[in-house]
């Protein structure tokens, strides 16, 4: 009887300490399938796709914070040749989601020879900005901190995310080599620099006039625009954008809304000189990428843009 207490004690302790904060689980790609289905009703599931030169590794940790571990899902090829990496930021609103949601992509895209790796880091429950900026970025760290593990050549980083997770890629992306943006209290000697994005139906700017950001951008940002309009600002991809901004592909869905800011940050990237394709679904919903027509097709626009900006 001591010995089942202990064990339940010490697997409750554990829990606790990984997730002793709300946990919002109303974002998932059943939620998404449900809601678009009404409006799209040729949808479906992306089925599970396996393939034998794919290696999974899952529930890595990658970074500690006290008692909590931030964990990353790796999928690489076998091969022991270094390719190109893809860091990938799940959606949600900063509030929800998980990595888990993109293993799908993440599987894909390693199948055409990219080490995908896909992040968990703190939401806005657990930690407002910049905290899920940092996070990712040691989570760069990290990778490059071991390439030859994860088959990766370090001078190939790009950075994906989906709706908030493009956000966070974009501004992970404009903020190359900006001490404000790192995270001071990690001690890895790692660049976090990435060296293309991708943005998939994520806003570029807070305020705008395509953009209607409320309620969960002020949850994540610590308070409303009226309250820290100096934050929103800042965390706005479109005004970190400058001459040190890679190149960058964005997939939108029809809704302006997700990618309000775009047209503006391209409008600074041909000031540099800096390569950006644009690729829109008609007629498409926000969260497009998790069903069918449109995976496929996304799949194909990463895949194309990231061979002709790394192979």
């Amino acid at each position: 009887m001591k010995k089942i207490l202990f064990f339940f004690l010490f697997f409750t302790k554990l829990a606790f300490s990984q997730s002793h904060f709300p946990i919002d689980t109303t974002y998932t790609v059943k939620s998404v399938y449900d809601k678009v289905k009404k409006d799209h009703p040729y949808i479906s599931y992306v089925p599970a796709r396996k393939y034998e030169n794919v290696k999974e590794e899952k529930e890595i940790v990658y970074k500690k914070i006290k008692d909590r571990a931030l964990h990353l899902d790796a999928y690489y090829t076998k091969n022991k040749k270094p390719n190109p990496a893809i860091v990938i930021i799940h959606g949600g609103g900063w509030k929800s989601g998980n990595k888990s949601q993109m293993e799908t992509f993440a599987i894909e895209m390693a199948s055409k020879n990219y080490s995908c790796f896909n992040i968990e880091f703190r939401l806005s429950p657990e930690a407002q900005y910049p905290a899920a900026i940092f996070d990712v970025k040691n989570a760069i760290q990290y990778i490059k901190k071991n390439p030859r593990k994860f088959n990766v050549d370090t001078t190939k980083i790009a950075v994906l995310g989906c709706s908030s997770g493009a956000q966070m890629a974009s501004l992970i992306g404009t903020t190359n080599g900006k001490p404000a943006f790192e995270d001071s209290n990690n001690n890895v000697k790692f660049s976090s620099k990435v060296n293309a994005i991708v943005n998939i139906d994520g806003t570029l700017a807070f305020k705008h006039p395509e953009s209607i950001e409320g309620t969960v951008a002020g949850l994540w940002l610590g308070g409303s625009y009226e309250e820290i309009p100096e934050i929103w600002e800042q965390a706005a991809p479109l005004n970190q954008t400058d001459k040190n901004t890679p190149p960058i592909l964005f997939i939108n869905s029809s809704i302006p809304r997700f990618h309000a800011g775009r047209d503006d940050m391209i409008a600074i990237l041909n000031k540099y000189g800096i390569y950006s394709e644009i690729k829109t679904f008609p007629n498409s919903p926000h969260s497009f990428w998790f069903l069918n027509p449109w995976f496929d097709e996304t799949i194909n626009y990463t895949s194309q843009f990231l061979d002709k900006i790394f192979k």
